[in-house]
């Protein structure tokens, strides 16, 4: 088995992105009052959220691993998530 790094792993990975539907939306009031905002940015190993100059959290839904890292840390009713709808979203190439 060749070693490869996690880039290298998350390199191989496909995503169908729908333009349409976005599968994260973000309560942006509940997320500045808990701090909910400033933990996802910081645990998503994806870097799917970002804080904006104007302190609100942005949401680039198209590089989401749907690991479920961000449900797992957000306070109650911060985020709402689903999975993208049949066809969307990241297929693993390797494991």
């Amino acid at each position: 088995m060749i070693n490869k790094s996690i880039p290298e792993r998350l390199a191989g990975n496909v995503y169908e992105i729908d333009e349409e539907e976005s599968h994260i939306d973000i309560n942006q009031e509940l997320a500045r009052s808990t701090g909910s905002g400033k933990v996802l940015v910081k645990v998503c190993p994806a870097h799917v959220y970002s804080e904006k100059a104007d302190g609100s959290i942005g949401v680039e839904y198209a590089a989401c691993l749907e690991c479920g890292t961000c449900l797992a840390v957000a306070a109650p009713g911060v985020l709402t998530w689903h999975y993208p709808r049949s066809g969307f979203g990241v297929t693993f190439r390797e494991g």
